[in-house]
């Protein structure tokens, strides 16, 4: 009876925790569930080793690569020799433009002008947009125009671009302020440069971010304002 009673908890704590899981973002629930598989299999060991149907040896070894298992991703931080053994891929190297309102991030790959977005207010906080359907992007639009004009902007730019050739999700308004008063951080990150960027690269960085604005590529005039912006407070033009 004692048994039966511990397995019956343990089914409803994993139950608990797989319903938590699936209401986190996608990226994380994989992360989640190897944690979660993890602790089921190290329950199981000990639960065999203290009733004797498992050596203590074997119990150890399992305890190890559960351990190494978790140190995993702070190793191949530490070493990227590692990170290059395990095959995971370099991150890239290429520049990007990141302008954040009050519910959205978004950034903008200089070479190829794709958008990528994460949530950070809202029913679908922490969830990356890529990951998101055509409902829940409608939902989040939804929401955004109850909350924020320029989330609406921000994530207008990012459905032409998913859904190219459509131009209802958003209300593109050109009078929109969407400079307002931008700090100098702001400017940099906007233009995707840092405190050593010189006059000339400023320059560039506004010509190449133009050029990347076209309305085949996801443009609008809510980013292009944004980027405008960011050239005239860093040039100290406004």
């Amino acid at each position: 009876m004692p048994r039966l009673i511990l397995l019956l908890a343990v089914i409803a704590v994993v139950y608990i925790l797989l319903q938590r899981i699936r209401s986190q973002p996608p990226h994380l629930r994989r992360m989640q569930y190897t944690k979660l598989g993890l602790g089921v299999a190290l329950v199981a060991v000990i639960f065999l080793t203290v009733t004797g149907r498992m050596h203590w040896v074997g119990a150890a070894l399992t305890g190890l690569l559960v351990l190494v298992r978790q140190l995993l991703p702070t190793l191949l931080r530490a070493f990227p020799v590692l990170a290059s053994l395990w095959g995971r891929r370099a991150p890239a190297q290429g520049q990007s433009s990141t302008v954040a309102t009050d519910i959205l991030r978004m950034q903008l790959d200089h070479d190829s002008g794709n958008l990528q977005g994460e949530v950070l207010r809202g029913t679908y906080q922490g969830w990356h947009l890529a990951d998101m359907n055509r409902a829940q992007l409608e939902e989040l639009l939804a929401y955004c125009r109850s909350q924020d004009a320029d989330s609406v902007q921000l994530l207008s730019s990012y459905l032409q671009q998913r859904f190219p050739g459509e131009t209802h999700f958003g209300e593109q308004n050109a009078a929109s302020d969407s400079g307002g008063n931008m700090a100098r951080k702001e400017a940099l990150a906007v233009l995707g440069l840092d405190e050593t960027a010189t006059e000339e690269d400023i320059v560039n960085a506004h010509r190449k971010l133009m050029q990347k604005l076209h309305p085949d590529r996801g443009g609008n005039d809510y980013l292009a304002a944004k980027i405008n912006r960011a050239k005239d407070v860093l040039l100290g033009a406004g």
